[in-house]
């Protein structure tokens, strides 16, 4: 996968915690840190579409559904 250089300013702050985490090796780098967050991010921005499309479906309405799927196939499972 390519990768493109960019420019971010973050606060005195940030850098210091981010310089800590590299410097403990908890990263191999600011780029390897950041590329994480921003990954991480992503995954859960665009991640969360499941759960926020679930969220749309009525729980009554999909009980109903599933109850009519399973009645008319129950006369075909076999007896155990």
């Amino acid at each position: 996968m390519s990768t493109a250089k960019i420019a971010i300013s973050i606060s005195e702050e940030m850098l210091k915690q981010l310089d800590d985490l590299v410097r403990e090796e908890t990263f191999p780098s600011r780029s390897g840190a950041i590329q994480k967050a921003v990954h991480d991010f992503l995954d859960r921005q665009y991640g969360n579409r499941l759960a926020r499309e679930c969220a749309k479906l009525d729980p009554e309405e999909e009980m109903a559904i599933a109850e009519e799927g399973m009645n008319s196939e129950l006369g075909s499972w076999p007896e155990y």
